[in-house]
């Protein structure tokens, strides 16, 4: 018993940084499970007889399906629970997985895309439901940073990955482990995960000054000024990150002259450097808090001081050589991955604890909105006129993200809304 009781108190005393490591490994592994159609493409074209427009249709599939039960599991998240609904999110997109390998026919593997598809984007509201309640505003940046930090690495690691698990077994057998994975990370999950004690919840809720039982309906979030805000924000950033997600490899071997080789050598630089620059800024404005300033006032600012990269976007089309263009598009990278991560961190701030994750999800959905709406305008644009001016465009979307942030997001009571009804304002 009392050789027990040591290692009891060390997971208790470090559960939030434990429950912060296992939301880092799952979020990994989000990213791998999803990027494995795109890395499998001729394979998968091979085996189910596709043309492009087939492929397509396997894509659209999971895309559609994640946009729309995005803001459905915000809303789910803030019901049931972070804990119970990360957990099931988990077992039913390794579930997908798993039967993507097992599938025979291309309809059996669409349909475990799009299960794929619904699974997934619970995963996010989950995840900043969780660091809203076991951090305060002097470490909540920094922590969610280190989650979200997982959806890069998960981009970087997974070619590789699934290219070695392909070419030593096959590619059913890739889906199938790399559901296995997901699986055990839902049995860490459910070991490592609790509720936050009621010292943490008290230490929480005291530094934000904030009523525990206060909440919006679902019908009261739409009428507030901050959601909206915090909509065209993503409406208009997301797609930055999006065209270095989809495009940046495609833009570095035709407009910067390196080979597939290469692109696997060093196409990975820029995923890194956003992911070690996100953490930074996001530590920064953790930084700021301890020192006194107002949450939601230190994102503020250092989000706006990383628009100071964005007019880089203009000056790509005319860079001399891919060095230069790595370095410029990881800088660019930096800037749209931290207003990515720290969006989220802004919520937390605006909006009471019992509504981030419906906000989370409902902007998610705008997000990804942006993002088809700008790749469609990338797929017309960029063979016609060339890719100068979609960057022209891309240096100004940050900017104007600044403008709705400082001009429409605040922090939103529901008490002092109610008191305006009451008085009849």
């Amino acid at each position: 018993m009392l050789a027990t009781e040591p290692k009891k108190n060390w997971i208790e005393n470090n559960r939030r940084w434990l429950i912060v490591a296992v939301i880092f490994v799952t979020i990994v592994f989000n990213y791998v499970d999803r990027q494995m159609v795109s890395i499998l493409k001729p394979l998968l074209k091979e085996e189910f007889t596709l043309g492009d427009s087939g492929y397509a249709f396997i894509v659209n599939i999971f895309t559609i399906c994640y946009a729309i039960m995005y803001p459905v599991s915000g809303w789910l998240v803030d019901k049931f629970g972070a804990g119970k609904i990360m957990l099931y999110s988990i077992i039913l997109w390794s579930v997908a997985c798993i039967g993507g390998g097992l599938s025979r026919t291309v309809a059996q593997f669409g349909f475990f895309r799009g299960l794929l598809g619904m699974a997934e984007p619970a995963n996010f509201p989950a995840q900043l439901k969780t660091v809203t309640l076991w951090f305060s505003g002097r470490l909540r940046a920094t922590a969610n940073s280190l989650c979200v930090a997982g959806s890069s690495i998960g981009a970087i690691i997974a070619p590789p990955l699934i290219a070695w698990l392909t070419l030593q077994f096959n590619w059913k057998t890739a889906f199938i482990i790399c559901g296995s994975v997901g699986l055990l990370i839902a049995l860490l999950w459910k070991i490592i995960y609790r509720k936050p004690p009621v010292e943490v919840t008290k230490e929480v809720m005291q530094s934000e000054a904030r009523d525990a039982g206060e909440r919006f309906s679902w019908r009261q979030l739409w009428t507030t000024r901050s959601l909206w805000g915090i909509l065209l924000i993503r409406f208009v950033s997301d797609p930055v990150w999006y065209f270095c997600l989809f495009w940046l490899p495609g833009y570095l071997q035709e407009g910067s002259g390196l080979s597939l080789a290469q692109i696997g050598l060093f196409g990975w630089i820029p995923f890194l450097i956003a992911d070690i620059g996100s953490i930074a800024t996001s530590a920064w404005s953790d930084k700021m808090v301890r020192n006194g300033k107002q949450p939601l006032y230190a994102r503020k600012l250092m989000l706006t001081a990383t628009v100071a990269m964005a007019p880089l976007c203009a000056l790509i089309n005319y860079l001399p050589g891919a060095v230069s263009t790595l370095i410029v598009f990881s800088l660019v990278a930096v800037m749209a991955l931290s207003w990515l991560v720290s969006l989220s961190v802004v919520v937390a701030e605006a909006f009471p604890t019992h509504n981030v994750a419906s906000v989370l999800g409902i902007a998610g959905g705008f997000g990804a909105l942006g993002a088809v709406l700008f790749n469609y305008y990338v797929g017309q644009v960029i063979g016609e006129l060339g890719a100068g001016k979609i960057f022209m465009l891309m240096s100004i979307l940050h900017p104007l993200a600044a403008l709705l942030l400082w001009t429409l997001v605040r922090r939103e009571r529901v008490t002092s809304r109610k008191a305006l009804a009451v008085n009849g304002g």
